[in-house]
C-alpha cells in the first residue's frame, strides 16, 4: 500500500550527532501512521506502521528485546 508522505515532518533522534552517519528519520504527524527512513536517502522508501505497531517496536528497543 502507497501513503501519501509529502506532508511528513522528519526527525532525527539527537543522538544521531551532526556527522551525516547512519541515521533514521521518523515521521509521526501523519494521522494514523509512523514512518521511518534513512536520511541519507530521503527520496528512497520509507518504512510505514501503525502507532501501535511503533510503541512496541519502541519498547521492544528500550527493553533490550532485539539485542
Amino acid at each position: 500500500m502507497d501513503h501519501d508522505l509529502r506532508g511528513a515532518r522528519w526527525r532525527k533522534s539527537t543522538h544521531s550527532g551532526g556527522d551525516g552517519g547512519n541515521c533514521v528519520e521518523v515521521a509521526s504527524n501523519i494521522p494514523g501512521l509512523f514512518a521511518v527512513r534513512d536520511s541519507k536517502n530521503p527520496a528512497g522508501p520509507a518504512l510505514v506502521c501503525a502507532p501501535g505497531e511503533w510503541s512496541a517496536f519502541v519498547n521492544g528497543v528500550k527493553s533490550g528485546t532485539f539485542c
